[in-house]
């Protein structure tokens, strides 16, 4: 009788199905969410990749302004930001007391990028609002959304989102504006655009369209009486 050979998992078998294991473990864990900290932003931003370039200075900073920064300079322009004695200018969610995701918000004029972007202008909400009264200062605005490898898909986008609009309502927003895209008319949509958020994301947190300026590409709003 030939003996039956035992087959023999290729190296790093059993490791890789560990750190499966451990991911559907992690990503099970409860998110947490709280304003910002920049420590925390600092551990999540790290070192490597569009976060740790950007610094999420990219709508703050229109046109030449940007161009004459770099890396190191955003940074500085973020950490700034948190000791001016402002509101936080965005949320983190946690897991296991381990930091995995971030939401900027802060009142739409903050951003002046935004305010200048094809994108508002085509709107036609890039003035305050004559139907709501709303002074510019008390519309706020979700622009961008850096979640973790790892923990991507497993409702931390959410969960920031829900945070971000409690923290705006908290600091006076009457309005909280995104501009996210709708993946049903992008469908090859790629991180360069999914960082504003999705269309589903929004309207799962109650935002409705206020505007479809272009193709894929909506205004949702969040009015703090709803």
């Amino acid at each position: 009788m030939t003996a039956r050979r035992r087959e023999v998992p290729p190296a790093g078998a059993w490791s890789d199905a560990a750190d499966k294991q451990n991911q559907a473990k992690q990503n099970a864990a409860e998110i947490v969410t709280a304003p910002a900290t920049w420590s925390d932003v600092e551990r999540l931003f790290g070192t490597r990749g569009e976060p740790s370039r950007c610094w999420c200075r990219w709508f703050t900073l229109p046109g030449a302004a940007w161009k004459e920064t770099d890396p190191v300079q955003r940074r500085q322009l973020l950490r700034e930001r948190f000791d001016a004695g402002l509101p936080e200018p965005g949320v983190l969610a946690y897991r296991e007391d381990e930091p995995v995701g971030w939401c900027a918000v802060e009142p739409r004029h903050s951003y002046p990028r935004i305010i200048a972007s094809q994108l508002l202008r085509k709107s036609g909400l890039n003035a305050t609002d004559e139907t709501t009264t709303v002074a510019e200062e008390a519309i706020w605005a979700v622009s961008c959304f850096v979640v973790a490898p790892g923990h991507r898909r497993t409702g931390v986008a959410a969960a920031l989102l829900d945070a971000a609009v409690a923290h705006a309502f908290n600091h006076g927003a009457a309005i909280v504006e995104g501009y996210p895209v709708d993946a049903a008319q992008r469908p090859a949509a790629g991180s360069s655009d999914l960082y504003h958020g999705t269309v589903g994301l929004f309207r799962a947190a109650r935002f409705t369209v206020a505007a479809t300026p272009a193709p894929g590409r909506v205004v949702m709003r969040l009015n703090r009486a709803t």
